[in-house]
């Protein structure tokens, strides 16, 4: 089965986020450094990041940026 590179930017992402790479609270690249990063379009980097907002994993703040939610919702194999 072919795999959306969205999808495997927001698992990737997700990865960073619940390993403490990008803490609650902090902020994530801008479209443009992680599309560079991850050498896809903005529009690419802009689905993913929208799943991750539909998740409750990141807000992003119209002008300011995109930053990890706090507290991080758990995970989905995580019981509550």
């Amino acid at each position: 089965m072919v795999e959306y590179e969205w999808v495997r930017i927001a698992r990737d992402l997700e990865r960073r986020i619940r390993n403490g790479e990008v803490p609650p609270g902090g902020r994530l690249e801008n479209e443009r450094e992680l599309a560079d990063v991850y050498q896809v379009s903005a529009g690419t980097v802009r689905r993913a990041v929208r799943d991750l907002r539909e998740r409750g994993l990141v807000e992003t703040l119209p002008a300011k940026g995109t930053y990890v939610s706090d507290p991080l919702p758990p995970a989905p194999d995580t019981p509550a």
